[in-house]
């Protein structure tokens, strides 16, 4: 019988260092591949109750209960973006309008520069016209990238419906192949793994739909109040887009400037878009990120933005989305082997009120 090896602490902290930068590199080389595969694995989990429902309640067929349950799921998301589709092409009968009021509303901000930084209308004219050619001298560069990355996201789209389908079919040849690589007397504890790795997976999804919904209505609700012709539908897309972290509500905010030029260009309006804005991400960042999603997953604020950090960095806006899972997942992982735990509480949320270290009692000398 083998005894087991015990390593001291730098020796325990190069080996856990060097297997992050594996996995970081890994992932940074294969991200095209690995990123489908586990926003499959995400939507999989999501599923899986439904599917799970379906094949051992109704008896239903485990191939026709995986396809009963992406039908659902794809129905919900071109149910959304069939009424977005169709907001935006009843707000393109007033691009005439919009049109009128963006003049007006640029000669506003000629004014405003030319008062207030002594810069002469003409000499802005110059420069954004040195910038317009700039940009037609690049715009067809940009039309081609721009086409190839949406025909990427369609075939992406189509790649993480099958893995989804794979992943629910082959559930439980995943799970015998994890119990094959582990060792019998520790099964108990990955299966505490696994079950609290769909439970967390879950509950982070569930509450990024709720804190969706709550935004959208939110702000449909102010942009209501101020004015705002096409309130629902920007409502509807400040909520989805608040799914990307930092840039999806600067995205919405300026989405929202421009819908609200079908009304009027006045400074005011502009100006209370942007209240609303600050308003809605003042409750959204104070109050339901911290009992909807944080409490969810129980990831400290400093390693979720440094999580989000690194993944955008890594893999663009699916990294960032992908970022906060699967920092749940390692944290789930670390709290349950003995010689990770404390990284698991360092990206844990249990802060202390206060630490003091113990002095050890030396007995005097008889």
């Amino acid at each position: 019988m083998t005894r087991p090896v015990t390593l001291p602490f730098y020796a325990k902290l190069a080996f856990i260092l060097v297997t992050l930068i594996c996995f970081a590199f890994i992932f940074c080389t294969g991200k095209d591949i690995l990123t489908p595969v586990l926003m499959a694995f995400l939507f999989a989990v999501l599923l899986l109750p439904m599917f799970t429902f379906l094949n051992t309640r109704v008896k239903i067929p485990r191939h026709l209960s995986a396809i009963i349950c992406l039908l659902i799921f794809l129905s919900f998301i071109i149910g959304i973006l069939i009424f977005i589709s169709y907001q935006v092409t009843y707000m393109a009968n007033d691009f005439d309008t919009i049109k009128k009021n963006a003049n007006s509303f640029i000669v506003e901000i000629h004014k405003f520069i030319q008062d207030n930084f002594q810069v002469s209308i003409g000499d802005q004219k110059k420069y954004l016209d040195s910038m317009t050619k700039d940009s037609v001298k690049t715009g067809q560069a940009k039309l081609g990238s721009f086409i190839i990355s949406i025909s990427d996201v369609l075939l992406d789209s189509m790649i993480i419906i099958v893995y989804t389908f794979l992943f629910l079919i082959y559930k439980e040849h995943f799970k015998l192949f994890l119990a094959k690589l582990i060792k019998k007397e520790n099964h108990p504890v990955l299966m505490d793994i696994l079950s609290q790795v769909k439970v967390s997976i879950n509950n982070y999804i569930v509450s990024l739909i709720i804190e969706m919904i709550v935004v959208s209505v939110l702000t449909g609700l102010g942009l209501w109040i101020i004015g705002i012709k096409y309130f629902i539908l920007l409502g509807l897309i400040t909520g989805i887009l608040n799914l990307i972290p930092y840039i999806g509500i600067t995205i919405a905010g300026i989405i929202t400037v421009l819908a609200s030029l079908t009304g009027s260009a006045e400074m005011s309006i502009i100006l209370g878009i942007l209240i609303v804005n600050i308003i809605v991400q003042f409750i959204d960042n104070n109050l339901l990120v911290p009992l909807i999603i944080n409490s969810k997953v129980e990831i400290n604020a400093f390693v979720s933005i440094m999580g989000i950090i690194i993944g955008g960095a890594a893999a663009g806006i699916s990294g960032m989305f992908l970022a906060i899972p699967l920092l749940a997942i390692l944290k789930i992982i670390f709290d349950r082997i003995d010689s990770l735990s404390p990284w698991g509480y360092l990206m844990g949320n249990h802060v202390p009120r206060k630490f003091a270290w113990r002095k050890r009692k030396v007995a005097a000398e008889n």
